[in-house]
């Protein structure tokens, strides 16, 4: 054999000791340290290195169970064989489960040392780049959960700061859209705040039929962007003081399709769309600009209708000086019913009415 390595025999017996020694220098050029106690054993051992430790069964001072847990407690890795006298093999099931490499009753067989002592140093070799493996895989894992952890901080900023962004790119877009909307209302003076009222009056409607708080908020946003659309249409015909002309109708009738298509590109917006593009369907199918009729129509869009319908008759117009007073107005509401409006949506705002 041309393996070397270093070997511990821990024997109180010299007789015993010495054969062993002799028969595994024949084998290879080994270092052979003998200990005659298990103290002295323990010390070496702590101080050393050791491929093999050789331990006679029934060394005093500590009983061969104990000397196990204290040697693998040392070196986790020293592989251990027990050496025991033919009348101690009953032994070997009390300590057959502590980490024993092997057992070996004397006489010693030298074929069988031979075997032991070849597989056992390279058993020794594997245990030691395993641990090694394990070890610095675990420095590894330990390195990578702190670049994970460093990672998902970096992350975690980046998204808080993306959101952030996100929440002031959308405030942006939203105050520039409500004041591009506002300024469609002060075209005339006569529509001055028309949005915000019909948003107040839609706001209670909703409330009153017991809307989910999300869907009231998409209500009151499109309620403030419902007439965005008419930043299409002329001066000339919004202004106009006398009935419009067919064609001036037909550009009129476009600007809820203006409005949902200025709106479509800001996705946050995707429930206020709709509503926009809906709001002057009539619940008869008379309205534009799809002819959409009953609950086809979205509920949003039959609330901004009723809405809406009732802010016009309370202001004055450049086509009526003249407002309609609240019961005229209230009536007309009701006189249309079932035609123009959602009975239902009538309903919750006759309800209302009081606090309009």
């Amino acid at each position: 054999m041309e393996n070397f390595g270093k070997i511990l025999v821990i024997c109180n017996d010299n007789s015993c000791s010495n054969y062993i020694k002799e028969q595994l220098s024949s084998l290879g050029n080994f270092n052979i340290t003998i200990e005659p106690s298990t103290e002295s054993g323990i010390a070496n051992l702590k101080q050393c290195n050791y491929e093999m430790v050789f331990v006679k069964y029934g060394v005093p001072q500590i009983d061969t169970a104990a000397l196990m847990v204290e040697l693998k407690k040392i070196d986790t890795d020293c592989v251990v064989i027990v050496m025991l006298d033919e009348s101690q093999k009953e032994a070997i099931k009390e300590i057959s489960d502590l980490g024993i490499y092997e057992f070996l009753t004397q006489p010693v067989n030298a074929e069988k040392l031979k075997f032991l002592v070849e597989k056992g140093i390279k058993l020794h070799s594997l245990l030691v780049a395993n641990r090694k493996f394990s070890l610095g895989l675990k420095e590894n894992n330990q390195a990578l959960e702190k670049q994970n952890m460093l990672l998902a901080k970096r992350i975690e900023e980046a998204t808080t700061n993306l959101s952030r962004l996100y929440e002031n790119l959308r405030s942006t877009y939203m105050r520039t859209i409500k004041v591009l909307a506002q300024a469609i209302d002060a075209r005339d003076h006569y529509t001055h705040s028309h949005s915000e009222n019909v948003s107040r009056y839609a706001v209670i409607i909703a409330n009153y039929m017991k809307l989910p708080t999300k869907d009231i908020e998409i209500l009151r946003q499109a309620c403030e962007l419902h007439d965005l659309g008419k930043i299409g249409v002329e001066d000339s015909i919004l202004l106009k003081p006398s009935a419009l002309t067919p064609a001036e109708w037909e550009q009129i009738r476009k600007h809820p399709t203006i409005g949902a298509q200025i709106l479509e590109p800001l996705t946050f917006l995707n429930g206020v769309v709709d509503l926009v593009r809906q709001h002057h369907e009539h619940y008869d199918g008379s309205g534009y600009p799809e002819g959409r009729k009953g609950d086809d129509i979205l509920l949003g869009a039959r609330i901004i209708h009723v809405a809406d319908a009732y802010e016009a008759m309370r202001s004055a117009r450049s086509y009526r000086k003249v407002p309609l007073t609240k019961d005229e107005a209230v009536l007309e509401i009701k006189r249309n019913s079932g035609t123009q409006f959602d009975p239902k949506i009538v309903d919750a705002f006759l309800k209302v009415a009081d606090s309009l």
